[in-house]
């Protein structure tokens, strides 16, 4: 077997049984909350988060990791690995991905590759498990590499939220600024532009309406070939399984998964968020 790492950010809140079954590494994000530092999935688990943010008056505040906190990383992997793939969240929302490079250009004991995925949660999830795959078939660090980049080329997410003023508020809102000041009802389907960045592409009435126009949208992507999709939601378990059953009927799902959306990531986007990422096969 390749003895290559897996290392990306709790932000793809990956389950630990997908941790644990594909030897994949979490460096995890911090957010904080009135004096505190917070530990991504650590020290919060996003059912405290949610309960924690409908009974407070302030919302917390994210950072990026630290080009040490990336060194740090990368030394325990060496003693371990003979190479190391960075999968990380989008450098359009984040500064994550400018402290990995950095970290990586210092860093010699092993060959270190950084992949910016454009993306987050359930997409950031999809381009690690397909380089995890490729690691248990016994390629080596570029080949793996590659195999993060095609997935980032192919990569597709779209989501909905209830409410823009969270985007708004941690200054992620991005081209949905255009959508400010609309009637409670509407419902904007948001999307990760080629930049990595959040973006508008249309406004639905209702959230079932919405719902439905994602999946279409899903549809319309994967032409009817083969796809690898991940569901995302913020604290709507229910609506996501129905959502997941929904995409399942309508898509030929090579694999599908659902994914919480992490602490860090919630606080950007607010509870009741669901979206989808996919790339076709």
């Amino acid at each position: 077997m390749s003895r290559i790492a897996i290392l990306t950010d709790s932000s793809a809140y990956l389950t630990s049984d997908l941790l644990e079954r594909h030897d994949i590494h979490v460096i995890p994000l911090k957010l904080h909350w009135d004096g505190e530092t917070l530990v991504d999935g650590v020290d919060i688990t996003p059912q405290a988060f949610y309960y924690r943010l409908a009974n407070h008056a302030t919302l917390p505040s994210t950072s990026q990791l630290s080009k040490h906190d990336f060194l740090q990383a990368f030394d325990r992997l060496a003693d371990r690995y003979e190479g190391i793939l960075v999968p990380l969240i989008s450098s359009g929302i984040s500064g994550t991905v400018a402290s990995a490079l950095a970290a990586s250009a210092e860093f010699t004991r092993v060959p270190v590759q950084v992949v910016d995925t454009h993306s987050t949660s359930a997409g950031l999830a999809l381009v690690t498990l397909a380089a995890a795959h490729s690691v248990a078939q016994g390629c080596r660090l570029p080949e793996v590499t590659q195999v993060a980049r095609d997935v980032v080329q192919k990569l597709h997410l779209f989501f909905m939220v209830d409410t823009l003023k969270y985007l708004h508020k941690g200054g992620r809102i991005g081209g949905a600024s255009r959508y400010l000041g609309s009637a409670l009802r509407i419902k904007p389907i948001l999307f990760f532009n080629g930049e990595g960045k959040i973006d508008a592409l249309e406004r639905v009435r209702t959230k079932i309406k919405a719902l439905e126009r994602l999946v279409d949208l899903a549809e319309e992507k994967a032409g009817g070939n083969p796809v690898h999709v991940g569901v995302l939601h913020a604290n709507a378990p229910e609506e996501a399984a129905e959502f997941r059953s929904r995409l399942a009927e309508r898509l030929k799902c090579d694999h599908i998964y659902t994914f919480e959306l992490s602490p860090v990531i919630g606080t950007h986007v607010g509870p009741g968020t669901i979206g989808l990422a996919m790339y076709v096969e």
